[in-house]
């Protein structure tokens, strides 16, 4: 992060299904609605696309999650929390 770039934009649900769509390749609209609380293995991802979705998060905006997230709640609220966390 450069001296002009402080801080890092909190990741949305938006950003999140862009990052698991690419991720898994899955088709476009498999994510929509209200997908906060349902577990990843329901959406149809499995560890090895969560593996490639924490490699990106990492790489995106430099933070590492940790690894039994469940719901994409939960994968949020540690992106964001860390994202503050790191100031």
């Amino acid at each position: 992060m450069n001296d002009t770039q402080t801080t890092q934009a909190l990741m949305t649900l938006d950003d999140l299904r862009r990052i698991l769509s690419e991720s898994a390749g899955s088709e476009e609209g498999q994510l929509d609605g209200d997908i906060l609380d349902t577990e990843f293995a329901e959406l149809g991802y499995d560890s090895l696309a969560l593996i490639e979705t924490a490699s990106v998060i990492q790489r995106d905006y430099g933070v590492e999650i940790p690894d039994k997230l469940a719901t994409p709640r939960e994968l949020l609220d540690s992106v964001n929390g860390l994202l503050v966390a790191a100031g």
